[in-house]
């Protein structure tokens, strides 16, 4: 009899080891903790962090985890709050494939149960590695948005076997942790439809926290229901239909976290190449007032998340915002830029913003649709009020894999997220241990760096 999928990730799991990875995909874990660490601080202004910190606050663990921003919850918390943080202003890294993921929301994971369990940098790297293997191998073999279920589905099975491998579980117990990860934590993708609210930045935060949470309970010697994946009523039969993961990473196979792209502005992914082909736009247009149509000629994917839901085209949240192809392409267009400030509430409820944004069509291409997800080519055509047509297609936008950001860039983006908050000293302490994280000690020297400012 076939061994079942969960007993085979859960034995790669337990196996996996730090001295099993090649440097570069040790510099890329290096590169995901300081990106993902500056996407947290710049994200603690957001409400939801408040309303998270303060419900965190009442809760005591023993030993429990830091919060980003000052203060201790339990580790359950902690992955809560500091993955919402990570998330929450849509600038943390992607993953496209049958499944689009955001695998940097892991870290919360890793980081809380890291602290806990006194891990060093290297269990936090192995384990950061191994949860974006599982995720992205998950999206890989199975869509979930296809059949109305959200992509952080996965996230529960990924960060319940990063911190399995944390807490030092054996195989029995860690597929005892991926079986209650599975059988309790089917999200449903109205997270992203229509008005999007604070839950979108939490969605994952919640998956990861609940994660943590079967991790914890396996470690006691809570049992689980099995297989989780090809049972009865198991994940295969009720969410995703039948798959397999035949191939993991390691002896020569590569890791799925070098595939993975860190953004370069901070919106949904699919927009990116659409920002990008705008900015290059804008430095041929004299006055944006001379703009009369915007057409975005895009792919399926593109148009079903962030280019379909008439909402887009007057957002009234920054969740809507930074999910709307329409907003995200007219915002680029007019200012030039997109920053933080591109999603403030001031911004993107202006009258004459918005004038612009309903100037916007959104075209399904079935030619762009065949090149996706080895890419998301997004072509714009602006046409001025003279009749003169201004085109720019870009399938790569900075930061894909296929144009990935340098090593100086990464820094740049962690910087200007935490030296306003924190200033440069704590930045600079923050890089050099995350730069060299495989020497780290303890997790605690690196998470409470980041603590009251």
């Amino acid at each position: 009899m076939t061994q079942p999928l969960a007993d085979r990730l859960a034995a790669y799991a337990c196996s996996l080891k730090f001295a099993d990875l090649p440097g570069p995909v040790v510099h890329e874990a290096e590169r995901r903790f300081i990106d993902s660490l500056g996407t947290a601080v710049g994200a603690m202004d957001a409400e939801a962090y408040a309303i998270a910190r303060r419900s965190a606050l009442r809760v005591e663990g023993k030993p429990g985890a830091s919060l980003v921003g000052g203060g201790r919850s339990s580790v359950e918390w902690a992955t809560f709050v500091n993955g919402l943080l990570i998330r929450y202003l849509d600038y943390n890294d992607t993953y496209l494939s049958l499944e689009p993921a955001h695998p940097s929301d892991n870290l919360a994971a890793v980081l809380a149960v890291g602290e806990m369990a006194g891990a060093s940098g290297k269990d936090l790297i192995t384990a950061a590695v191994l949860a974006y293997e599982i995720q992205c191998r998950l999206c890989d073999a199975a869509s979930l948005r296809k059949h109305g279920w959200d992509h952080v589905t996965y996230g529960a099975l990924s960060t319940a076997l990063a911190a399995s491998k944390l807490l030092g579980l054996d195989a029995p117990q860690a597929t005892h942790a991926l079986g209650m990860a599975g059988v309790a934590n089917v999200a449903l993708r109205q997270t992203r439809a229509g008005e999007l609210s604070m839950w979108k930045g939490c969605a994952f935060a919640n998956a990861a926290r609940n994660g943590v949470f079967a991790a914890l309970l396996a470690a006691e010697g809570m049992t689980a229901p099995a297989p989780i994946f090809e049972g009865e009523v198991g994940l295969m039969k009720l969410v995703t239909g039948p798959f397999d993961i035949p191939v993991l990473g390691g002896d020569g196979r590569p890791f799925m976290i070098t595939q993975t792209y860190i953004k370069f502005w901070p919106a949904e992914y699919h927009s990116q190449s659409a920002i990008d082909a705008a900015l290059q736009l804008r430095q041929e247009i004299a006055n944006i007032r001379d703009v009369a149509a915007i057409d975005i000629h895009t792919f399926d994917a593109a148009v079903d998340i962030i280019g379909k839901d008439p909402e887009k085209w007057r957002p009234k949240t920054r969740e809507t915002a930074d999910h709307s192809l329409p907003y995200c392409t007219a915002v680029a267009l007019a200012d030039g830029q997109v920053t933080k400030a591109q999603f403030d509430p001031e911004r993107f409820t202006d009258p004459a913003l918005l004038d612009l944004v309903a100037k916007v069509k959104v075209h399904r291409d079935a030619a762009l649709s065949a090149r996706y997800p080895r890419g998301i080519p997004n072509r714009i055509t602006v046409t001025l009020r003279n009749g003169q047509k201004l085109v720019r297609e870009v399938e790569f936008s900075r930061g894909h894999a296929q144009n990935p950001m340098s090593d100086a860039e990464v820094e740049q983006k962690f910087r200007s997220l935490v030296e306003p908050r924190y200033g440069k000293e704590v930045a600079n302490r923050v890089l050099a241990l995350c730069w060299d994280l495989d020497k780290l000690k303890k997790t605690s020297e690196l998470v409470q760096l980041l603590g009251p400012v």
